[in-house]
């Protein structure tokens, strides 16, 4: 199944997508599709469709896939092909830093770039959402945690990142992290360990990997993040981005006013953004 959030005639809601229709769930009792996965709706999601006012998609706008995350954690230098460009040593424990929610974008909704710089870097990602409470979850079981997956494009602001060691400012400028255009529930996305990841600026590939280059796969993130906090309904875990960013490249490529960016996952979907100057 593919589950969506969407703002429909001014009103925000989120629903069951079934080809190019969406089903609204919002008459299901829960505001948001986070409240939706906290009350174990996936379970029930085709009978609730029954009584749903179908839209098509092209009449909705796409939101974030969670729009109200209670967390975005962040996984830094996780694919062997990020690690050589940026001659890093491979990483003994993961790197999390955090976005926050107002940092984030639907699909077919512009990306910003900011007034403080022009080093916007794009930074292909998949994304995993908790689909139950998680608390000191062994990597074994880790998978009957998630509810499903979805492309993310972690644009970051480089210069900021790079303030200091923490990466925090460069990753939370409004409006900078694609996340979209749906969730897929595992069932549908296959092996989270055997996707292809490509991203594309202007229709040309800047980055392509598989995710079994991750040196941190999604089973050991989990474990490691459900350690050291409490992973909720929606949390949702963004697993790194894999070699070609624009920053490493000679010369540098930075995403500008105008340009299109796009993150595709196979079986996922593929996420669209434009990117638009800050107004």
């Amino acid at each position: 199944m593919k589950f969506a959030s969407f703002r429909h005639q001014g009103k925000d809601s989120f629903g069951l997508v079934t080809g190019e229709q969406v089903i609204d769930l919002g008459h299901a009792g829960a505001g948001s599709l986070k409240q939706y996965l906290a009350r174990g709706g996936a379970a029930r999601a085709q009978q609730d469709a029954e009584q749903g006012r179908a839209l098509a998609i092209a009449e909705v706008q796409f939101l974030p896939v969670i729009p109200d995350p209670e967390k975005i954690l962040c996984v830094g230098i996780n694919y062997l092909s990020h690690v050589k460009e940026t001659g890093r040593e491979l990483p003994k424990h993961p790197m999390i830093f955090a976005r926050f929610a107002d940092s984030q974008t639907g699909h077919l909704q512009p990306i910003i770039r900011p007034h403080a710089s022009e080093k916007l870097d794009f930074e292909g990602e998949l994304a995993v959402v908790i689909g139950r409470k998680a608390r000191h979850v062994k990597a074994a079981e880790a998978l009957d945690y998630v509810a499903g997956y979805a492309c993310y494009n972690d644009g970051s602001v480089r210069d900021w990142q790079k303030h200091t060691i923490q990466f925090i400012p460069g990753k939370n400028f409004p409006q900078t992290g694609g996340f979209g255009p749906w969730l897929v529930t595992p069932d549908e996305a296959g092996d989270p360990s055997q996707l292809s990841l490509v991203t594309r600026l202007n229709g040309t590939v800047v980055q392509e990997a598989r995710t079994d280059d991750l040196i941190f796969p999604i089973p050991v993130l989990i474990e490691y993040c459900s350690t050291f906090t409490e992973l909720n309904p929606g949390d949702v875990i963004i697993t790194g981005t894999t070699g070609g960013v624009g920053a490493f490249r000679e010369p540098p490529l930075w995403m500008k006013p105008g340009d299109v960016v796009e993150v595709e996952i196979s079986g996922l979907g593929k996420l669209v953004n434009p990117v638009a100057q800050e107004a």
